[in-house]
């Protein structure tokens, strides 16, 4: 082999190294991501999409982090936007779920209050009509009463104060940080009292409708002629419902269906019972004393 052979098959082969070499370093891999940053932007695409509205959009995003984010700062931050998402497309009883989940696994999370509000109303939102079952109905009973009982009302009238005070000391100096974080903490206890509020108004609203499912399935059994059935449902009424509209109807069909099965003296009793809550009512009931008194006799 001559001297040039050599030296060109040697420069051709110097070329082919570095080009080789020049295309494993181009095509070389990018530098991994984190876990941490996948969540975190995953996360900031779902809000987004929730700021717009897009509910399950937002929803599909969050779910998918539903395991990378545990234990991670943003695990709480998912849960409740994942159910607050759930609750705004309407699917109230993944909402309830997920507001559980977040109470359960992070019960020191800062959306504690928010998440046992918004559970209550997401059952509130189950609650069918009076004629089916009611199990949902009694759940948002029993967390708007938790929800009560965790955070209760406070003096609404000095926060009220609180707020217009600081409010005008806003309009004379508005660039007082002091004025504002006091303003800032004043307006969301007012916010915080609507809720209470609201919580208040919705159990008397859902313990009728407790009421009115229990009346109405006594009523049935008394079509059906089934009388028993009917004053068990009636007592039902009596014992857990005193409170509701119900009550005055309840007894007079307590009093009815104990005629109907001849249990003259539980009939007596309860017609006296009756007359005590409603003495005004002694006169309408002058034609059932009477026949209770003609079937006691001796």
């Amino acid at each position: 082999m001559s001297v040039n052979r050599f030296i060109s098959r040697s420069a051709l082969m110097l070329l082919a190294t570095g080009l080789l070499m020049s295309s494993g370093c181009s095509s070389s891999k990018p530098a991994k991501i984190s876990a941490t940053t996948r969540v975190n932007e995953a996360y900031g695409k779902a809000v987004k999409m929730y700021d717009k509205r897009d509910y399950q959009g937002a929803a599909l995003g969050l779910e998918s982090l539903l395991f990378t984010s545990r234990a991670t700062a943003l695990e709480d931050d998912v849960l409740f936007l994942l159910a607050q998402s759930y609750y705004h497309s309407g699917q109230y009883l993944l909402a309830a779920e997920m507001f559980t989940k977040l109470q359960q696994q992070i019960s020191s999370t800062p959306y504690a209050r928010t998440a046992q509000f918004m559970l209550a109303k997401s059952y509130e939102q189950l609650s069918p009509h009076f004629e089916l079952d009611q199990e949902h109905t009694a759940k948002a009973i029993t967390q708007f009463a938790t929800y009560l009982d965790l955070y209760p009302m406070v003096d609404s009238s000095k926060i009220a104060s609180d707020v217009t005070t600081y409010r005008e000391l806003l309009k004379i100096n508005p660039d007082n940080a002091s004025y504002k974080q006091s303003y800032a903490t004043a307006t969301t206890q007012f916010a915080r009292i609507d809720t209470l509020r609201y919580a208040e108004k919705a159990i008397p609203v859902l313990r009728e409708k407790l009421a009115k499912n229990t009346f109405f399935i006594a009523r049935q059994y008394v079509q059906l002629k089934k009388y028993k059935a009917a004053g068990i449902f009636y007592d039902e009424l009596i014992k857990r419902y005193p409170d509701t509209v119900y009550i005055k109807p309840a007894w007079e069909g307590k009093i009815d269906v104990l005629m109907k099965r001849k249990k003259w003296f539980d009939a007596s009793q309860a017609l006296d019972q009756y007359l005590q809550n409603f003495p005004d009512k002694q006169k309408d009931m002058e034609d059932n004393r009477d026949k209770i008194k003609q079937n006691t006799k001796s």
